[in-house]
């Protein structure tokens, strides 16, 4: 990755321009510049979790104004938000959570809509239910944890052992350390598995669902066969951004229910480091590079307050 300037990105009648404050970092992002995820022709700009304030609409755009303080997770077969603008479909955007400021809303966008989308229109999960979340202490599993508490769900999360304390804090009710402890000598009947690791910890899970349980994987379903001869419900997903999760979400947040978890805040310049750090696997919540200082917004949005108490 190379840090430089670039042109402003070109507005299509559907998009909102947004001057970015901070953007999040996701596996996907180092996926997609190793040529892992989504073949790209060079250059292009990676970076798929935004916060920022609305600079310019489309022609088409309703509902949103210069000045909207938003967050998103934009098309990732677009130029990404790792930039000082990036053009966003309004259809992908919501209104930020009002209670926390960019660095921190940078941090939800992607994580929690795929949390939200696995548990809740995938995974239909329900009060009362056995959910087990693996990578329950990483972006999207602290996100699930969260969800899946406040829904009323029994939780239990798969972690490290100096990651545990920290998965019930966030309200698991059990955590089990996934290198001491087999999950699958533990727990049985469940009503719902939540996979973010893949591989043999999808296959192992097929022993501790219910026959009619689902098991919902953010890496794909790599053991169909296994899951439909135990009778057990899968599905595989890549979360689309809708405004309505996004508001749903932020309403949790502003509520003091869901908290983002930010492990590190680099500057946009370290982007590779935030990658490196991202490719070892172990990052607790999220990582987010800064990219415009968010003093200077609220010095301006105290400023146009004071000025609209002045006219009233």
């Amino acid at each position: 990755m190379q840090y430089g300037d670039a042109p402003r990105p070109v507005l299509q009648p559907d998009d909102v321009l947004i001057k970015v404050y901070a953007t999040g970092v996701n596996p996907v992002d180092w996926k997609v510049r190793k040529g892992i995820y989504q073949k790209r022709l060079l250059p292009f700009i990676p970076g798929w979790d935004v916060s920022g304030v609305i600079e310019e609409t489309g022609a088409n755009v309703t509902g949103f104004s210069k000045g909207d303080e938003v967050y998103a997770r934009p098309d990732i077969s677009r130029d990404g938000t790792y930039a000082e603008y990036v053009a966003v479909r309004a259809s992908e955007t919501g209104f930020k959570p009002a209670s926390v400021d960019h660095t921190t809303a940078a941090a939800v966008p992607l994580a929690g809509q795929t949390a939200w989308e696995g548990l809740f229109e995938k995974g239909q999960l329900k009060a009362g239910e056995k959910i087990l979340i693996h990578g329950a202490a990483g972006g999207v599993g602290s996100y699930a944890v969260q969800f899946a508490r406040w829904k009323g769900a029994y939780v239990i999360g798969t972690a490290s052992a100096g990651n545990k304390q920290f998965v019930t804090e966030l309200g698991a009710d059990e955590a089990i350390d996934y290198k001491s402890t087999p999950f699958e000598r533990k727990l049985k009947d469940l009503d719902m598995v939540f996979d973010t690791i893949g591989g043999d910890v999808q296959l192992r899970s097929a022993l501790v669902l219910r026959k009619g349980g689902v098991l919902v994987s953010t890496v794909g379903i790599q053991h169909q066969k296994t899951f439909d001869a135990k009778g057990i419900r899968s599905a595989g997903y890549m979360a689309k951004s809708k405004p309505e999760n996004l508001a749903a979400i932020a309403k949790l947040i502003d509520a003091g229910t869901v908290k983002p978890v930010i492990t590190k805040i680099l500057p946009l310049q370290e982007a590779g480091e935030a990658h490196r750090l991202s490719e070892e696997g172990h990052v607790r919540g999220k990582i987010v590079l800064q990219v415009a200082a968010t003093d200077k917004l609220k010095v301006k949005r105290e400023a146009r307050e004071q000025v609209e108490s002045e006219e009233l």
